[in-house]
C-alpha cells in the first residue's frame, strides 16, 4: 500500500460516496443488495426503498455474481459469523464485489459487509477477507461499565453515537448522530485516514470508513430510524 493510497483495489476515481448527486437523468440506478444466502435482507430492500422513492432507483436482491459485478450500486448487508460470511465471498461472488469495487461504482458495507472488507478477523483465524483494506477485524474490548462497576455486556447491541471525523462522507455534519449496533467485534484499519466515524463502548472503535467509492459501517442504518433513512437517501443520491 502507498502513502497515497490507502485501498489496494482502486484504480478508477469515476464514483463517490460523498453524499452528492452524481448521476443525471436516464434510465433508473440499480441498486444490488447482495445475497450470500445468510440472513434477512428484506429489512434492507425496504429501506433503501423507502430512501430512494423519489429517485425512482431499481432496488435488486441477488446473489448471481453478473448482477452483482454489474449493478450501479452495491450494498453488502450481513449478520453472520465472519468465518461463514468469507467463505461464502470466497468463490465467483467475492470477485465480483471486488470488480465492482475495482471499476469506481458505489459500494455500501453494512456490519459483515463493513468486516469482510478486511485482511483477516480474530473470530476466525485462517480464513481470510477481501482484502480491499489492510488490517484486521478484531475483539470488542468493552471493559468495565463505570455506572455499574460491572462487565460491558458483549455483543454490544443497541443506540449509540457515531462520532463522525474529517472523512465523513454519507455521515451528516454537525452533533454525533445514534445509530443501532449488533455486533462483538470491530475493525482496526492500518491506515486511519479512511475512518469515518467512531464510538464508544468500553473503548472507543472504528464505527465506519470512507475511502473513494467504498461507504461501510459497523451499525445498521435500516435499524437507525430517520437517521439511518436519511445516511441511506444520500447513498442513494451519490
Amino acid at each position: 500500500m502507498s502513502p497515497g493510497n490507502p485501498g489496494r483495489f482502486f484504480r478508477k476515481r469515476v464514483g463517490s460516496v460523498s453524499g452528492t448527486p452524481r448521476r443525471g437523468m436516464g434510465a433508473p440506478v440499480r441498486i444490488v443488495v447482495c445475497d450470500v444466502g445468510l440472513g434477512n435482507l428484506r429489512s434492507v430492500e425496504r429501506a433503501l426503498t423507502e430512501a430512494s422513492r423519489e429517485g425512482g432507483s431499481q432496488i435488486e436482491v441477488t446473489g448471481d455474481p453478473g448482477r452483482v459485478r454489474a449493478a450501479d450500486k452495491l450494498v453488502m448487508p450481513g449478520q453472520s459469523a465472519f468465518g461463514d460470511y468469507a467463505r461464502a465471498l470466497s468463490g465467483e461472488i467475492g470477485q465480483a464485489v471486488r470488480e465492482h469495487i475495482r471499476a469506481g461504482r458505489p459500494y455500501l458495507g453494512i456490519c459483515m459487509g463493513l468486516q469482510v472488507l478486511f485482511d483477516a478477523s480474530e473470530e476466525a483465524p485462517g480464513c481470510p477477507g477481501l482484502g480491499i483494506f489492510e488490517g484486521n477485524v478484531v475483539k470488542l474490548e468493552a471493559g468495565i461499565d463505570p455506572a455499574t462497576d460491572t462487565p460491558r455486556k458483549v455483543p454490544h447491541v443497541g443506540w449509540n453515537e457515531a462520532e463522525t471525523t474529517g472523512n465523513r462522507a454519507l455521515l451528516a455534519g454537525g452533533p454525533p448522530l445514534h445509530f443501532y449496533f449488533v455486533h462483538s467485534f470491530v475493525v482496526a484499519p492500518r491506515d486511519q485516514r479512511i475512518v469515518a466515524s467512531t464510538t464508544d463502548y468500553g473503548e472507543r472503535f472504528v464505527s465506519a470508513i470512507a475511502f473513494e467509492n467504498v461507504f461501510a459501517c459497523q451499525f445498521h442504518p435500516e435499524k437507525s430510524q430517520r437517521a439511518g433513512i436519511a445516511l441511506l437517501e444520500r447513498f442513494v443520491a451519490s
